[in-house]
């Protein structure tokens, strides 16, 4: 990567591409990742295996597009970008088409001699008419206390 922004671009390439190889080549090896539901990959090797996974089973006909960007520099050699992003084409566990979802993507990268590489991301879904999730009966609900 040339500039920290970029990885929204690649990101989204090796997605439309089904390629987790791409992806997790975005990363340094040691890299963290948290995704949604706070499943927390701690080196490119597992990113790579839980990507191929959902490549496979959730994600084979989706969509992703990042609709949304932010990034700034920490210093020459760090950054922040963050992207909102959209996904249509989801399957639900049950196979059947899931409804579009948007959430936001943080990466941290860092510089390096071959350029840019993600240390860390942690994705999150947006979801809407509600300001946190609280735990009832077992499970995690969103709420809005307005």
């Amino acid at each position: 990567m040339d500039q920290p922004q970029d990885v929204l671009g690649l990101f989204a390439q090796a997605w439309a591409d089904r390629d987790a190889g791409a992806l997790a080549d975005l990363f340094v090896e040691d890299a963290e990742f948290v995704n949604v539901v706070g499943l927390w990959w701690h080196n490119r090797s597992d990113i790579r295996t839980a990507h191929a996974y959902g490549f496979e089973v959730i994600f084979r006909d989706s969509r992703l597009s990042f609709v949304q960007e932010r990034s700034r520099m920490i210093g020459h050699s760090a950054a922040v970008v963050h992207g909102k992003w959209m996904i249509t084409g989801q399957m639900t566990a049950s196979g059947e088409a899931a409804g579009t979802r948007y959430g936001i993507f943080t990466f941290v990268l860092e510089r390096g001699e071959g350029g840019w590489k993600v240390v860390a991301a942690h994705n999150t879904d947006v979801i809407n008419d509600a300001e946190s999730i609280a735990v009832i009966d077992g499970s995690s609900v969103p709420s809005d206390y307005r």
